[in-house]
Protein backbone atom coordinates (compact mmCIF):
# COMPACT_ATOMS: atom_id res chain seq x y z
CA UNK A 1 0.00 0.00 0.00
CA UNK A 2 1.42 3.40 -0.93
CA UNK A 3 2.69 5.48 1.96
CA UNK A 4 0.24 8.30 1.29
CA UNK A 5 -2.68 5.84 1.65
CA UNK A 6 -1.30 4.72 5.01
CA UNK A 7 -1.21 8.38 6.06
CA UNK A 8 -4.80 8.82 4.97
CA UNK A 9 -5.89 5.87 7.13
CA UNK A 10 -4.10 7.37 10.14
CA UNK A 11 -5.57 10.78 9.34
CA UNK A 12 -9.13 9.39 9.28
CA UNK A 13 -8.67 7.67 12.65
CA UNK A 14 -7.27 10.88 14.17
CA UNK A 15 -10.03 12.96 12.59
CA UNK A 16 -12.79 10.75 14.02
CA UNK A 17 -11.28 11.10 17.50
CA UNK A 18 -10.92 14.88 17.26
CA UNK A 19 -14.41 15.44 15.85
CA UNK A 20 -15.93 13.40 18.68
CA UNK A 21 -14.09 15.61 21.19
CA UNK A 22 -15.05 18.82 19.36
CA UNK A 23 -18.73 17.94 18.97
CA UNK A 24 -18.99 16.99 22.63
CA UNK A 25 -17.25 20.18 23.75
CA UNK A 26 -19.51 22.37 21.58
CA UNK A 27 -22.70 20.55 22.53
CA UNK A 28 -23.43 19.59 18.95
CA UNK A 29 -24.49 16.02 19.75
CA UNK A 30 -23.20 12.95 17.98
CA UNK A 31 -20.86 13.25 15.02
CA UNK A 32 -23.03 12.71 11.91
CA UNK A 33 -22.35 10.60 8.87
CA UNK A 34 -20.12 12.65 6.58
CA UNK A 35 -18.00 12.68 3.47
CA UNK A 36 -14.27 13.32 3.28
CA UNK A 37 -13.12 14.60 -0.10
CA UNK A 38 -9.91 16.08 -1.47
CA UNK A 39 -10.16 19.86 -1.08
CA UNK A 40 -6.91 20.85 -2.76
CA UNK A 41 -3.24 20.14 -3.06
CA UNK A 42 -0.43 22.55 -3.74
CA UNK A 43 3.14 22.71 -4.94
CA UNK A 44 4.39 21.38 -1.59
CA UNK A 45 3.79 17.99 0.02
CA UNK A 46 0.70 19.24 1.87
CA UNK A 47 -2.78 17.91 1.12
CA UNK A 48 -6.15 19.22 2.22
CA UNK A 49 -9.43 17.38 2.72
CA UNK A 50 -12.94 18.70 3.32
CA UNK A 51 -15.18 16.96 5.87
CA UNK A 52 -18.89 17.62 5.31
CA UNK A 53 -21.80 16.32 7.33
CA UNK A 54 -25.21 17.55 8.51
CA UNK A 55 -24.60 21.14 7.41
CA UNK A 56 -21.15 21.45 8.98
CA UNK A 57 -17.82 21.41 7.22
CA UNK A 58 -14.17 21.37 8.26
CA UNK A 59 -10.86 21.30 6.45
CA UNK A 60 -8.15 18.83 7.42
CA UNK A 61 -4.49 19.49 6.60
CA UNK A 62 -2.13 16.58 6.01
CA UNK A 63 1.45 17.90 6.13
CA UNK A 64 3.80 14.91 6.24
CA UNK A 65 6.95 15.28 8.32
CA UNK A 66 9.83 15.66 7.70
CA UNK A 67 8.98 17.48 4.43
CA UNK A 68 6.48 19.80 6.13
CA UNK A 69 6.25 21.38 9.58
CA UNK A 70 2.86 22.50 10.90
CA UNK A 71 4.15 24.54 13.82
CA UNK A 72 4.84 27.75 11.85
CA UNK A 73 1.29 27.56 10.45
CA UNK A 74 -0.15 27.27 13.96
CA UNK A 75 2.02 30.05 15.38
CA UNK A 76 1.42 32.52 12.55
CA UNK A 77 -2.33 31.77 12.41
CA UNK A 78 -2.52 32.84 16.06
CA UNK A 79 -0.50 35.98 15.32
CA UNK A 80 -2.65 37.02 12.33
CA UNK A 81 -5.94 36.23 14.03
CA UNK A 82 -5.07 38.70 16.79
CA UNK A 83 -5.10 41.50 14.21
CA UNK A 84 -8.54 40.52 12.92
CA UNK A 85 -7.35 38.79 9.76
CA UNK A 86 -9.60 35.93 8.63
CA UNK A 87 -7.29 32.91 8.91
CA UNK A 88 -8.29 29.31 9.61
CA UNK A 89 -9.28 28.57 13.19
CA UNK A 90 -7.39 25.55 14.51
CA UNK A 91 -9.68 23.12 16.34
CA UNK A 92 -7.14 20.32 16.82
CA UNK A 93 -3.50 19.68 16.04
CA UNK A 94 -1.03 16.81 15.97
CA UNK A 95 2.24 18.51 15.10
CA UNK A 96 4.27 15.32 15.41
CA UNK A 97 2.27 13.58 12.70
CA UNK A 98 1.42 16.71 10.72
CA UNK A 99 -2.38 16.77 11.09
CA UNK A 100 -4.52 19.88 11.63
CA UNK A 101 -8.30 20.24 11.92
CA UNK A 102 -9.40 23.69 10.70
CA UNK A 103 -12.58 25.61 10.11
CA UNK A 104 -13.68 25.87 6.50
CA UNK A 105 -13.16 29.27 4.87
CA UNK A 106 -15.04 28.24 1.73
CA UNK A 107 -14.28 26.50 -1.53
CA UNK A 108 -13.69 29.43 -3.88
CA UNK A 109 -10.35 31.16 -4.14
CA UNK A 110 -9.85 34.60 -5.64
CA UNK A 111 -8.25 32.82 -8.57
CA UNK A 112 -11.51 30.93 -9.19
CA UNK A 113 -13.69 34.02 -9.49
CA UNK A 114 -11.62 37.14 -10.18
CA UNK A 115 -12.22 38.96 -13.47
CA UNK A 116 -11.98 42.43 -15.00
CA UNK A 117 -15.25 43.54 -13.41
CA UNK A 118 -14.79 42.38 -9.81
CA UNK A 119 -11.00 42.77 -9.48
CA UNK A 120 -11.12 46.27 -7.97
CA UNK A 121 -13.42 45.19 -5.14
CA UNK A 122 -11.63 41.92 -4.43
CA UNK A 123 -8.20 43.53 -4.43
CA UNK A 124 -9.44 46.31 -2.17
CA UNK A 125 -10.44 43.66 0.38
CA UNK A 126 -7.09 41.91 -0.08
CA UNK A 127 -5.25 45.19 0.49
CA UNK A 128 -7.13 45.85 3.73
CA UNK A 129 -6.01 42.47 5.08
CA UNK A 130 -2.46 43.10 3.87
CA UNK A 131 -2.39 46.53 5.52
CA UNK A 132 -3.68 44.97 8.75
CA UNK A 133 -0.86 42.49 9.09
CA UNK A 134 1.76 44.98 7.93
CA UNK A 135 0.79 47.07 10.97
CA UNK A 136 1.59 44.23 13.38
CA UNK A 137 4.58 44.92 15.63
CA UNK A 138 7.59 42.82 14.65
CA UNK A 139 7.90 41.03 17.98
CA UNK A 140 7.20 37.39 17.03
CA UNK A 141 10.20 35.03 16.70
CA UNK A 142 10.08 34.90 12.91
CA UNK A 143 13.11 34.77 10.60
CA UNK A 144 14.20 37.76 8.55
CA UNK A 145 14.55 38.04 4.80
CA UNK A 146 18.33 38.30 5.15
CA UNK A 147 21.18 37.99 2.65
CA UNK A 148 21.35 34.22 3.04
CA UNK A 149 17.64 33.66 2.36
CA UNK A 150 17.48 36.08 -0.57
CA UNK A 151 20.55 34.50 -2.19
CA UNK A 152 19.34 30.96 -1.53
CA UNK A 153 16.10 31.80 -3.30
CA UNK A 154 17.84 33.40 -6.26
CA UNK A 155 20.17 30.43 -6.70
CA UNK A 156 17.15 28.25 -7.47
CA UNK A 157 17.11 29.88 -10.91
CA UNK A 158 20.56 28.76 -12.14
CA UNK A 159 20.39 25.46 -10.26
CA UNK A 160 16.99 24.24 -11.41
CA UNK A 161 15.91 26.29 -14.43
CA UNK A 162 19.17 27.04 -16.21
CA UNK A 163 20.98 23.81 -15.39
CA UNK A 164 18.18 21.24 -15.11
CA UNK A 165 15.51 22.64 -17.44
CA UNK A 166 17.70 24.31 -20.10
CA UNK A 167 20.75 22.05 -19.68
CA UNK A 168 23.08 25.07 -19.57
CA UNK A 169 26.03 25.67 -17.26
CA UNK A 170 27.00 29.32 -16.78
CA UNK A 171 30.38 30.16 -18.27
CA UNK A 172 32.65 32.58 -16.40
CA UNK A 173 31.14 35.68 -18.02
CA UNK A 174 27.58 34.55 -17.40
CA UNK A 175 28.42 33.72 -13.80
CA UNK A 176 29.88 37.20 -13.29
CA UNK A 177 26.74 38.79 -14.78
CA UNK A 178 24.57 36.65 -12.53
CA UNK A 179 26.59 37.52 -9.43
CA UNK A 180 26.37 41.26 -10.03
CA UNK A 181 22.65 41.14 -10.90
CA UNK A 182 21.95 39.04 -7.79
CA UNK A 183 23.88 41.47 -5.62
CA UNK A 184 21.87 44.39 -7.00
CA UNK A 185 18.53 42.67 -6.32
CA UNK A 186 19.59 41.60 -2.82
CA UNK A 187 20.90 45.06 -1.93
CA UNK A 188 17.62 46.63 -3.08
CA UNK A 189 15.58 44.20 -0.99
CA UNK A 190 17.70 44.74 2.12
CA UNK A 191 17.47 48.52 1.77
CA UNK A 192 13.68 48.47 2.05
CA UNK A 193 11.74 49.10 5.26
CA UNK A 194 10.67 45.85 6.94
CA UNK A 195 7.21 44.51 7.80
CA UNK A 196 5.62 41.10 8.26
CA UNK A 197 5.77 39.37 4.86
CA UNK A 198 3.37 36.54 3.91
CA UNK A 199 5.64 35.47 0.98
CA UNK A 200 2.83 34.02 -1.17
CA UNK A 201 0.13 36.67 -0.99
CA UNK A 202 -1.64 35.90 -4.25
CA UNK A 203 -5.18 35.11 -5.47
CA UNK A 204 -4.68 31.36 -5.16
CA UNK A 205 -4.14 31.75 -1.39
CA UNK A 206 -7.05 34.14 -0.77
CA UNK A 207 -10.52 32.68 -0.20
CA UNK A 208 -13.87 34.28 -0.92
CA UNK A 209 -15.05 34.35 2.65
CA UNK A 210 -16.75 36.43 5.34
CA UNK A 211 -14.97 38.57 6.31
CA UNK A 212 -13.22 38.73 2.96
CA UNK A 213 -10.67 37.45 2.20
CA UNK A 214 -9.80 34.28 4.05
CA UNK A 215 -6.00 34.12 4.06
CA UNK A 216 -4.15 30.81 3.61
CA UNK A 217 -0.62 29.46 3.14
CA UNK A 218 1.11 31.91 5.48
CA UNK A 219 3.38 29.41 7.22
CA UNK A 220 6.54 30.74 5.54
CA UNK A 221 6.06 34.30 6.83
CA UNK A 222 9.16 36.35 7.63
CA UNK A 223 10.06 39.94 8.39
CA UNK A 224 11.21 41.58 5.20
CA UNK A 225 10.75 44.12 2.38
CA UNK A 226 7.58 46.17 2.50
CA UNK A 227 6.96 45.86 -1.27
CA UNK A 228 7.14 42.05 -1.36
CA UNK A 229 3.53 41.02 -0.74
CA UNK A 230 1.83 43.79 -2.70
CA UNK A 231 4.06 43.03 -5.70
CA UNK A 232 3.24 39.34 -5.36
CA UNK A 233 -0.50 40.12 -5.26
CA UNK A 234 -0.58 41.99 -8.54
CA UNK A 235 2.11 40.05 -10.46
CA UNK A 236 0.68 36.63 -9.88
CA UNK A 237 1.88 33.20 -10.96
CA UNK A 238 -1.39 32.28 -12.64
CA UNK A 239 -2.93 35.45 -14.08
CA UNK A 240 -1.69 38.79 -15.35
CA UNK A 241 -3.14 42.30 -15.45
CA UNK A 242 -2.47 45.30 -17.72
CA UNK A 243 0.46 47.34 -16.43
CA UNK A 244 -1.59 50.54 -16.18
CA UNK A 245 -4.07 48.80 -13.89
CA UNK A 246 -1.30 47.35 -11.73
CA UNK A 247 0.26 50.81 -11.42
CA UNK A 248 -3.07 52.23 -10.23
CA UNK A 249 -3.48 49.46 -7.62
CA UNK A 250 0.09 49.92 -6.41
CA UNK A 251 -0.45 53.66 -6.00
CA UNK A 252 -3.65 53.06 -4.01
CA UNK A 253 -1.77 50.68 -1.73
CA UNK A 254 1.15 53.12 -1.33
CA UNK A 255 -1.19 55.96 -0.37
CA UNK A 256 -3.14 53.88 2.15
CA UNK A 257 -0.01 52.35 3.66
CA UNK A 258 1.59 55.74 4.13
CA UNK A 259 -1.54 57.12 5.77
CA UNK A 260 -1.52 54.22 8.26
CA UNK A 261 2.11 54.71 9.19
CA UNK A 262 3.34 51.60 7.42
CA UNK A 263 6.98 52.33 6.47
CA UNK A 264 6.63 52.52 2.70
CA UNK A 265 9.12 54.59 0.70
CA UNK A 266 8.37 58.32 0.97
CA UNK A 267 8.50 58.86 -2.81
CA UNK A 268 6.17 56.86 -5.07
CA UNK A 269 8.78 56.47 -7.81
CA UNK A 270 11.22 55.09 -5.24
CA UNK A 271 8.50 52.68 -4.10
CA UNK A 272 7.90 51.57 -7.71
CA UNK A 273 11.60 50.93 -8.30
CA UNK A 274 11.79 48.87 -5.12
CA UNK A 275 8.66 46.95 -6.17
CA UNK A 276 10.09 46.31 -9.64
CA UNK A 277 13.36 44.90 -8.31
CA UNK A 278 11.61 42.93 -5.59
CA UNK A 279 9.39 41.41 -8.25
CA UNK A 280 12.37 40.36 -10.36
CA UNK A 281 13.92 38.62 -7.36
CA UNK A 282 10.67 36.74 -6.70
CA UNK A 283 10.06 35.88 -10.35
CA UNK A 284 13.53 34.38 -10.78
CA UNK A 285 13.01 32.39 -7.59
CA UNK A 286 9.61 31.08 -8.71
CA UNK A 287 10.94 30.08 -12.14
CA UNK A 288 13.53 28.02 -10.28
CA UNK A 289 10.91 26.55 -7.96
CA UNK A 290 8.63 25.58 -10.84
CA UNK A 291 11.56 23.84 -12.57
CA UNK A 292 12.38 22.04 -9.31
CA UNK A 293 8.77 20.93 -8.89
CA UNK A 294 8.96 19.49 -12.41
CA UNK A 295 12.31 17.73 -12.20
CA UNK A 296 12.39 16.73 -8.53
CA UNK A 297 8.71 16.20 -7.77
CA UNK A 298 7.38 15.10 -11.17
CA UNK A 299 4.83 17.92 -11.53
CA UNK A 300 5.55 19.52 -14.93
CA UNK A 301 2.34 21.56 -15.18
CA UNK A 302 3.83 24.49 -13.27
CA UNK A 303 6.37 25.10 -16.03
CA UNK A 304 3.58 26.28 -18.33
CA UNK A 305 3.44 29.50 -16.26
CA UNK A 306 7.16 30.26 -16.61
CA UNK A 307 6.63 32.51 -19.68
CA UNK A 308 4.38 34.73 -17.54
CA UNK A 309 7.27 35.37 -15.14
CA UNK A 310 9.70 36.11 -17.95
CA UNK A 311 7.16 38.62 -19.29
CA UNK A 312 7.07 40.35 -15.89
CA UNK A 313 10.86 40.42 -15.79
CA UNK A 314 11.22 41.73 -19.34
CA UNK A 315 8.78 44.58 -18.65
CA UNK A 316 10.97 45.66 -15.72
CA UNK A 317 14.21 45.24 -17.67
CA UNK A 318 12.86 47.60 -20.32
CA UNK A 319 12.45 50.46 -17.82
CA UNK A 320 15.29 49.78 -15.36
CA UNK A 321 18.67 50.35 -17.05
CA UNK A 322 20.46 49.29 -13.87
CA UNK A 323 19.37 45.73 -14.73
CA UNK A 324 21.16 45.76 -18.09
CA UNK A 325 23.52 42.96 -17.01
CA UNK A 326 20.60 40.72 -16.08
CA UNK A 327 19.05 41.49 -19.46
CA UNK A 328 22.31 40.47 -21.16
CA UNK A 329 22.43 37.23 -19.17
CA UNK A 330 18.84 36.24 -19.92
CA UNK A 331 19.33 37.04 -23.62
CA UNK A 332 22.34 34.69 -23.66
CA UNK A 333 20.16 31.82 -22.44
CA UNK A 334 17.75 32.06 -25.35
CA UNK A 335 18.24 29.96 -28.50
CA UNK A 336 19.78 31.81 -31.39
CA UNK A 337 17.32 32.85 -34.16
CA UNK A 338 16.61 29.92 -36.41
CA UNK A 339 18.00 27.37 -33.96
CA UNK A 340 16.12 24.15 -33.31
CA UNK A 341 14.47 24.20 -29.90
Amino acid sequence: MPDQDVRLIHLKVWLDEQLAILFAAQGWGAVPQATLTAASSDASFRRYFRWEGDGRSFVVMDAPPPQENCKPFVDIAFLLAKSGINVPKIYAEDLERGFLLLNDLGNQTYLDVINDENADGLFNDALQALLAFQQLPMVAPLPSYDVALLRRELELFPEWYVKRELGIEFDAHQQALWQRASDLLIDSALAQPKVLVHRDYMPRNLMISEPNPGVLDFQDAVYGPVTYDVTCLFKDAFLSWPEARVLDWLERYWQQAGALGIPVQADFQEFLRASDLMGVQRHLKVIGIFARICHRDGKPRYLTDVPRFFAYIEAVLARRPELAELAELLASLRPAPGACV
